[in-house]
């Protein structure tokens, strides 16, 4: 598979030399293993003294290491007292106490530590409990849509878009050659979240309420919702459940990195809103793979895309009320704040106004943006910035 690299990559060169243990985790299949072996080539092109400790639990080679203090001698043994020593470790959950070993190699001072683990057995949650010093992690998404041109090489910035939107999404379904079998790919990733990282870890007994909950989430993503409103429209479909059971199973969901909670904001109040929450799936191919055309709304498929690449750019995401009308998003990094709007199309003109009327209603000096299929070059309506959404998630 062909292999390019990921603006992951810079997150992780930015702290070599940090003692802080780097972590690198999301979503399954998001590739995990392939930043870290990208690392490693960029350190071993780059830094003339380094001596690189690496284990990879998936290679047989080092089945033997599957125990704390195996793994510690190892790495001791490969310490080279004059050199830069990295220690890279694939799939870190599959050695028992591993954590005993990574705080022991932490405090001695000696290594510049990276590590990758699977969600399905272990969660962001759980870093601060298992290690005893300060972590940088690093949440790897699926393919950006500026990745997927780096991948394809596409000139048409349209064609690509649609490419991006209909066909192809997890990088992991790149190699195969049929529309056919990257869904088959896609759809075992799907069932696998679902049933190793949800359904075995947490020990579900009502397997048939999780996959009627997710295909529920998939068929109304960025639909504003709540466990109330789930159980009642469950139950019109015969499915019979109750408001503490929907609130773990979604909680759930969550964990696994296959769906995000976005909460919603009433700014005139300044105050969460209670149950008023929307979903955004971390794949939208996912939709296609399970449901196909089900339910196909392109205007919410693009507002997901768009939610996931704001999280992908490490903005925090809010769902914003001003004055009874709703503003998509707001997004907030430090002390840059932009609210945007999101829309399939914009050529009509009760479209347009209602899409552009709540951001004209906000007074302060914060960028306002309308992102839409206009398929024409960036301009400005009023203060309103207007981008097409395929220039905007490729810049």
């Amino acid at each position: 598979m062909k292999l390019i690299e990921r603006d992951y990559l810079k997150n992780l060169i930015d702290v070599i030399g940090s003692p802080d243990i780097k972590v690198i985790t999301w979503v399954r299949r998001s590739g995990k293993s392939k930043l870290l072996w990208s690392f490693k080539d960029y350190v071993k092109n780059n830094i003339s003294n380094a001596n690189i400790i690496d284990i990879n639990f998936n290679l047989l080679e080092f089945e033997d290491l599957k125990n704390y203090k195996a793994l510690n001698e190892y790495v001791e043994s490969k310490y080279k007292e004059w050199d830069m020593n990295f220690v890279c470790i694939d799939e870190i959950q599959m050695c028992t106490d591993f954590e005993k070993t990574i705080n022991s190699l932490h405090a001695s001072e000696k290594y510049d530590i990276y590590i990758t683990w699977s969600n399905a057995f272990l969660l962001s949650s759980d870093l601060a409990t298992l290690f005893t010093w300060r972590t940088f992690e690093i949440n790897i998404y699926p393919f950006s849509f500026k990745e997927f041109l780096k991948y394809y090489e596409y000139e048409d910035l349209q064609e690509a878009f649609d490419k991006y939107l209909l066909q192809w999404w997890m990088a992991g379904s790149y190699i195969y050659q049929t529309d056919k079998e990257k869904y088959k790919y896609i759809s075992w990733v799907h069932d696998t979240l679902l049933i190793r990282d949800i359904i075995n870890r947490y020990k579900l007994q009502y397997k048939g309420l999780l996959e009627n909950l997710n295909n529920y989430l998939m068929d109304n993503i960025s639909n504003i919702t709540s466990s109330w409103k789930i159980v009642n429209d469950l139950a019109s479909k015969w499915v019979t459940t109750n408001h503490s059971t929907i609130e773990s199973y979604l909680s759930y969901l969550c964990n696994a990195f296959l769906y995000y909670k976005i909460k919603r904001y009433d700014i005139q109040w300044k105050k969460y809103l209670a149950t008023q929450d929307k979903y955004y799936l971390v794949d939208h191919g996912f939709k296609y793979a399970k449901l196909w055309i089900k339910n196909m709304n392109i205007w919410r498929l693009y507002e997901n895309i768009v939610a996931i690449e704001l999280l992908r750019r490490w903005y925090e995401l809010y769902i914003w009320v001003l004055y009874d009308k709703e503003i998509d998003f707001v997004a907030i990094k430090q002390n840059e704040k932009i609210y945007i709007q999101v829309s399939s199309n914009i050529e009509e003109e009760n479209t347009f106004n209602r899409e552009i009327t709540p951001l004209l209603k906000i007074k302060d000096a914060y960028p306002k943006v309308l992102i839409a299929r206009t398929k024409q070059p960036y301009y400005q309506y009023e203060w309103i910035q207007i981008f097409d959404i395929a220039d905007w998630l490729a810049s």
